[in-house]
């Protein structure tokens, strides 16, 4: 069963986050995978995506060859053709069922406002 990697930070024991729930909208057949790779690394997708992230930001790799190999299955089983130079170039079709309704009419927020 994978915990996670330690890696720099020997001396503290636990650390105390506090989590939030958010509504974050992501391609289909990429939540799938990560869904699946998660799932294979018996975590879940919220420690999966901090994980990620965390890695990132630091400059590191987030995943093994091992887990690399196990992505490219995963994605071939979801039909997922995506790699990073679609990163910022996905567009959502329009008139979707399960798109969220129009927020029209209501108050917008503004920062500076009386």
């Amino acid at each position: 069963m994978y915990h996670g990697t330690i890696l720099g930070m020997p001396n503290i024991p636990n650390l105390v986050v506090q989590r939030v729930q958010t509504g974050v909208r992501i391609e289909k057949r990429l939540l799938k995978v990560l869904k699946a790779f998660a799932e294979f690394k018996d975590m879940s997708l919220g420690d999966l995506l901090e994980g990620i992230v965390l890695h990132v930001f630091d400059g590191k790799a987030p995943f093994s060859e091992d887990s690399l190999r196990r992505i490219a299955d995963l994605k071939k089983f979801y039909g997922l053709d995506l790699d990073s130079t679609a990163s910022h170039q996905l567009k959502e079709l329009s008139g979707k069922s399960d798109r969220r309704p129009s927020r029209e009419g209501k108050k917008r927020f503004r920062r500076n406002a009386p």
